[in-house]
């Protein structure tokens, strides 16, 4: 199967790019110049996207300015980059036969609705989006805009909104692979699942680690979070015993991936210890605890 990848020089882009070529034909596109870059260009390039577009049966569209861009690129920009292009890429992939559209997308977008005062929230993707900016908003009305499409043309399209996923402090990492985060090799090996089960329709799903939590843990996750960690994760209290390091006590959301887990077979392999092993070989994923939290 031919997979076009855009935005394949970015650290997902490029771990979506690298697990899918061991069984696929995979090309890749990115205004950076990049080994896992095949086509060099702006995804708004609609000559460059027929190009690219040519026998591809999948398209993976990571392509997008993110939460960093905003304040620094005009709001416009992210709605003609985020939400138009995402719109053109697919109706050109209509056009160019493909199969199904697959767009990755971010938990970033619950927005206000994954914090509440006195409770944790159990984010699912039945829970209604509250986005606080331009960036959230801007995935909301992507998403949108291929379900839509979806509709119209009978076009197969999954939405993976990953959640948190790039390289932080060590201890917050680990507790975050338990509740808000997950292992960029964990997101690659989501989008593969994706396009193997290629479901029908529009469907959408949470992208996060493994939690041993669940809803009924919300209220003690809030006010006692190191009691409810002590008695549904053990290992972790070890681990963070044996390196100073001190349990949270609130902890304010927990995205929940079950529903991907159900239904494509996919299972979130790289937890807590994983980032304690990154940690100890010096890889870069993981940021070294500077000091105590």
């Amino acid at each position: 199967m031919k997979i076009l990848v855009t935005g394949s020089a970015g650290r997902v882009g490029r771990a979506i790019y690298i697990k899918l070529m061991r069984d696929h034909d995979v090309v890749g596109l990115d205004k950076t110049p990049c080994s896992t870059v095949d086509l060099i260009g702006d995804i708004c390039d609609g000559e460059l996207i027929s190009k690219a577009l040519e026998s591809v049966d999948v398209i993976v569209h990571t392509a997008a300015l993110h939460a960093p861009h905003v304040g620094l690129i005009a709001d416009k920009e992210f709605l003609t980059i985020n939400v138009d292009a995402t719109e053109k890429l697919a109706l050109a992939g209509i056009k160019a036969g493909i199969k199904h559209f697959v767009f990755t997308s971010t938990t970033a977008l619950y927005g206000y609705a994954s914090s509440s005062e006195g409770d944790t929230s159990w984010i699912t993707e039945q829970v209604e989006p509250q986005p606080k900016s331009i960036y959230h908003k801007s995935k909301i009305l992507a998403e949108n805009k291929l379900n839509e499409i979806s509709k119209l043309f009978n076009l197969p399209v999954t939405v993976l909104q990953m959640s948190r996923c790039f390289p932080e402090p060590a201890d917050l990492m680990a507790i975050y692979r338990l509740t808000r985060g997950i292992d960029v090799r964990d997101v690659a090996s989501a989008h593969a699942c994706a396009i193997d089960k290629r479901l029908n329709g529009f469907k959408r799903f949470i992208i996060s680690g493994f939690t041993p939590f669940n809803q009924n843990d919300c209220e003690h996750l809030y006010n006692h979070a190191s009691e409810v960690i002590k008695e549904k994760c053990p290992e972790i209290t070890s681990a963070f015993k044996q390196r100073g390091w001190r349990l949270p006590t609130s902890l304010d959301r927990v995205y929940d991936s079950s529903a991907a887990q159900a239904k494509f077979g996919w299972q979130p392999k790289h937890g807590f210890a994983s980032v304690l092993d990154m940690l100890d070989s010096e890889i870069a994923e993981v940021l070294p605890v500077l000091k105590q939290r």
